[in-house]
């Protein structure tokens, strides 16, 4: 991986920063024997234009504790075989026995075709209290017949993070903690809210409704607000130097299953399991938006500005973390970025058009 990659791909986050996009990100690109590229452009809060961005910048990483949390640590529990992908709900959980979710699978919850509804107000529907919300996910009306459609839902995490919990007697942090965090050293992730001592370290998102102040160092998705910060949804805080070891695990020959998930999870997860449905979904992993399925780049995005691509076939890793939601909920900005991004981070792997990504900015 050369300089004019780096030189490119600072270029491309400049631009962002220059239109809001975001105020800030950080950036990593790796493979097996490869030297690792990365860097940083703007600043951690526009309201304090003195302090960069740094490598060391925690961020709320969202949708990609789906990721780091519940698809790693379901892994563990797969390759230790106390986890059958096809065995329905009612049998794996005694409380979901009898209701509507009893007959859908795990491997129905990590591709999004179990049928579980879809984006929903918990509190509106099942009050405050966690317990009473579990249960109410639990014995929930499906939303159409398991297997007839991929749809994303956030609910599918949250059950399969209960899921977890129940298979491991424990609560989904001390989970993470233990068989996936660290066993691989990543000593910088935890469920938030932060301790008072990091949250200077963490990027600020957007302001909280109530009290007007920026969410930083809680996570910004209410539901995991909601239960208390730790949920299959949302709620992990990470830095980049942990995300580069979590993909660097990704692509390593022979994972170590005795100590987390292992390369058989990984090899089963990275490959279509959707059929003829689409949208193409792996393992709660999706194939990267604007490249063929068949080449293997597979992608997982979070509402705050997070984002990684991995590559097992090629080797090859990517990490793009902002925190955009600083600036705005629009998507399409961003969309545009993390195309061209992994465009350029993965141009000399795959059959890409950069030409066609880069002329969408």
């Amino acid at each position: 991986m050369s300089t004019g990659l780096e030189e490119q791909i600072e270029q491309l986050l400049r631009q962002g920063v220059e239109e809001q996009t975001f105020p800030g990100a950080v950036w990593a690109v790796g493979g097996s024997g490869d030297a690792v590229l990365y860097g940083t452009v703007g600043v951690l809060d526009p309201e304090r234009p003195a302090e960069p961005m740094r490598l060391a910048t925690i961020f709320d990483m969202a949708s990609l504790t789906k990721i780091m949390a519940v698809w790693a640590a379901a892994g563990v529990l797969w390759e230790q075989g106390q986890l059958d992908l096809d065995e329905p709900l009612g049998s794996v959980m005694p409380d979901v026995a009898g209701y509507p979710l009893a007959p859908v699978t795990v491997h129905q919850l990590l591709t999004h075709t179990a049928g579980v509804p879809l984006r929903a107000n918990l509190r509106a529907l099942y009050g405050t209290q966690r317990e009473d919300i579990h249960r109410g996910v639990l014995r929930e009306t499906l939303h159409r017949q398991p297997g007839t459609a991929v749809e994303y839902t956030d609910r599918a995490a949250l059950i399969m993070g209960l899921v977890v919990e129940h298979l491991n007697g424990a609560a989904l942090n001390e989970i993470c903690a233990e068989t996936v965090w660290g066993p691989l050293g990543m000593n910088q992730s935890r469920f938030g809210p932060l301790p008072a001592t990091l949250i200077g370290q963490a990027a600020p998102t957007e302001r909280d409704l109530e009290s007007g102040e920026r969410l930083r160092g809680v996570a910004h998705d209410y539901s995991a607000r909601l239960l208390g910060g730790v949920c299959g949804i949302a709620g992990v805080f990470s830095t980049l130097g942990d995300v580069e070891t979590f993909l660097q695990h990704l692509i390593a020959d022979g994972g170590a299953a005795e100590t987390s998930f292992g390369s058989r999870w990984v090899e089963k997860s990275l490959q279509i399991h959707t059929g003829g449905l689409e949208p193409a979904r792996g393992l709660f992993w999706h194939p990267a938006p604007g490249v063929d399925p068949s080449e293997g780049l597979f992608a997982h995005y979070g509402f705050t500005g997070t984002a990684m691509w991995v590559n097992r076939e090629q080797g090859r890793w990517a990490a793009l973390l902002t925190n955009k939601l600083y600036y705005s909920r629009e998507r399409e900005a961003i969309a545009r970025i993390r195309d061209a991004f992994c465009a350029l981070a993965f141009r000399d792997c795959l059959r890409v058009d950069q030409r066609r990504v880069v002329d969408r900015l």
